[in-house]
């Protein structure tokens, strides 16, 4: 590969990626001399031809962590334009599972349930070479996996090319507020090109050789797009395996159409169109004019503050602070007006209206996870610049929280009003020189003209420290009158609530004591009642033992059971007995005569022998009666000697 003049170079994890006049490369740090991806951009734009004299690129910047603006590239060229190329994606890199998961979950939602047929198929198409490059995440939502880094692995659509995207346009209102950006408002050509993402907002950051920073955002996402019919050119091994790509990206011939505001995400969502531009601010660094080719603008992010931006140029090191980011606010509920940037001068070399040729060749920000942010700078006399630099003031307007209380005006008038008497005032007047007085000064009339020079001389010094010391107590004392009475009248009013608060403690101070001395009564009587609890018998009864247990078991069958149907048995006698004891002597009187003598003696057997029964059984009762009462009474005595 022969040698080409490169416009520019960035890092991009293990990979060098180069510019040259030509083509965009990617070369990996293992193969320096084959390149791994070779792009070759042709830019034109639409209705007119360009050559590479009047148009060449000149800077080019990697996108951000967000959606598909990671694997996007974009080229600024001299006119100003920028194009994007999306999707490239080094070699054997690696990016989070959750930001694949994010871009892949945007494409089926956005994309392939479109009612547009064309952004269904563009999407499909997009889904299709995200699970070829990476395989591992198609295997992991299959298998249930659990990955935290995916590794791209070389790919390339067979039978398409990327497309370059692009130029970008403003968006437009209605109109003809489409035309392309290419800073018309602008002096010279574009030098420089930065992109910063900030929370929601992918901010685009062009500078110009006349000393002008065009800021815009992106006012749509962005999404992949190929040239169908126009296949790359691949390198593979001898297992077929992609080793370089190599491939023609040119930009859209047709008309591109009108992007405006109030659009639905139906009309400008995977259709294949470039995210159009929103103008946020054109700030000019006001720099000396010297050169004829104008100045040279290098531009920096601060890694610790991605709203402030560095910006390098012949004047020294300028601050420029973003004020308003349209979709972070949106997406954060707030309504905050537009405010233009703010810039400030960090490092000046300029003296005068002069200033050296290229002061500074080289400038990088630092940071550390402690919050703190430093710049340094290298001159080309080998010096080196280190500044702190501040960011806990800069943007205290944007996160300010409208949702919270507001603030009182008399809290606010208190806030604002300073010390009641300043501290020079406390360490009272200065002490002055007097001058040395003549010898003869005694001696000299105070009418003289040296002796009124004397005293006029003294009265100025006493006027200076004493008199005007006076008056500025006097004023500040008379100025804060209001305020030290409105003072007063608050400790006074404070005072009074004091009063009546305590008087109401001592109002119930009496109530809460009778209601303590009642609780310790209760809670002593309660002690009582569980010590007598404790010293009971049952409080400290033991289990019985198995034989017991059986013993006991026994004896309340035999109560139960036994004796019960002896009672039965007793009752039934005596009701028996009864009937025929308590007949009626007349109707034994009458009873026929002609009853034989035998019927009558079985009669009397049968009185007799229940009779006898009945004796028998109340003797086996009162016998039981004594045994039942024996058996109780042994056990009661057990449990007693237990105890």
């Amino acid at each position: 590969m022969a040698a080409m003049p490169y416009v520019c170079y960035r890092f991009h994890g293990t990979h060098i990626v180069t510019h040259t006049w030509e083509y965009f490369l990617l070369i990996q740090f293992s193969d320096l001399v084959l390149p791994e991806q070779e792009y070759y951009l042709q830019p034109v734009e639409p209705g007119r031809s360009r050559s590479a004299t009047s148009i060449c690129p000149v800077d080019f910047s990697f996108g951000g962590d967000h959606l598909w603006d990671r694997f996007s590239v974009f080229v600024l060229y001299t006119d100003g334009t920028i194009y994007i190329l999306c999707p490239v994606v080094p070699f054997g890199s690696f990016y989070k599972w959750e930001s694949i998961l994010e871009i892949h979950t945007d494409a089926h939602t956005f994309g392939l349930q479109s009612a547009n047929s064309t952004a269904v198929s563009n999407s499909n198409v997009a889904i299709s070479w995200l699970e070829a490059t990476f395989p591992e995440f198609a295997d992991s939502e299959l298998e249930g996996g659990d990955l935290s880094m995916l590794r791209a692995h070389p790919y390339a659509l067979f039978d398409a090319s990327l497309s370059l995207q692009g130029p970008l346009r403003k968006v437009g209102h209605g109109g003809d507020e489409d035309s392309a950006v290419r800073g018309a408002e602008c002096e010279g050509c574009a030098v420089s090109f930065l992109y910063n993402i900030v929370s929601k907002d992918s901010i685009l950051v062009t500078a110009w050789s006349g000393g002008q920073l065009q800021i815009d955002a992106l006012a749509d996402e962005i999404q992949p797009v190929w040239s169908v019919g126009s296949p790359p050119r691949l390198r593979v091994d001898s297992n077929d395996h992609i080793l370089g790509v190599a491939m023609i990206c040119e930009s859209f011939k047709g008309k591109l159409p009108v992007v405006k505001l109030d659009q639905p995400l139906d009309h400008t969502v995977w259709l294949g169109h470039p995210p159009p531009l929103l103008r946020l601010a054109l700030v000019d660094l006001a720099l000396p004019r010297e050169t004829d080719s104008g100045s040279l603008i290098m531009l920096f992010v601060d890694p610790l503050m991605p709203e402030r931006l560095f910006c390098l140029h012949d004047g020294g090191i300028d601050s420029i602070v973003l004020h308003f980011l349209p979709f972070t606010c949106q997406s954060t509920g707030k309504d905050e007006t537009m405010r233009t940037p703010s810039v400030h001068p960090v490092l000046s070399t300029c003296q005068g209206e002069t200033s050296m040729q290229y002061p500074l060749c080289g400038f990088v920000s630092l940071s550390d996870s402690f919050g703190y942010s430093w710049i340094v700078g290298v001159t080309l006399s080998q010096e080196c610049v280190v500044l702190e630099m501040k960011t806990w003031n800069l943007l205290l307007p944007i996160h300010i929280d409208i949702e919270k209380k507001s603030i009182s005006s008399d809290e606010q008038k208190e806030r604002d009003i300073p010390d009641i008497i300043s501290k020079e005032l406390l360490i009272g007047p200065k002490a002055i020189l007097l001058p040395q007085a003549s010898p003869n000064l005694r001696s000299v009339a105070a009418d003289s003209i040296e002796g009124r020079q004397t005293l006029h001389q003294y009265f100025k010094l006493f006027h200076e420290n004493y008199v005007e010391y006076a008056h500025k107590v006097h004023f500040e004392i008379k100025h804060h009158g209001p305020q030290l009475k409105r003072i007063i009248n608050d400790q006074h009013r404070r005072l009074v609530e004091a009063q009546q608060k305590l008087q109401k403690v001592a109002d119930k101070h009496s109530r809460l004591e009778e209601r303590i001395d009642r609780a310790i009564q209760l809670q002593n009587f309660l002690e009582q009642r569980l010590q007598g609890l404790r010293n009971l018998p049952g409080a400290h009864k033991r289990p019985l033992s198995r034989a017991e247990r059986q013993f006991k078991s026994e004896l309340g069958h035999y109560t139960g059971v036994e004796l019960d149907a002896l009672h039965t048995s007793i009752d039934a006698l005596a009701a028996r007995l009864r009937r025929y004891t308590q007949s009626p002597k007349d109707n034994i009187s009458n009873r026929p005569r002609q009853i034989s003598a035998k019927k009558d003696f079985g009669h009397d057997t049968h009185i007799s022998q229940l009779k006898s029964s009945l004796e028998k059984l109340s003797l086996v009762n009162s016998e039981n009666t004594q045994k039942a009462k024996l058996v109780e009474a042994a056990l009661k005595n057990r449990e007693s000697r237990r105890f």
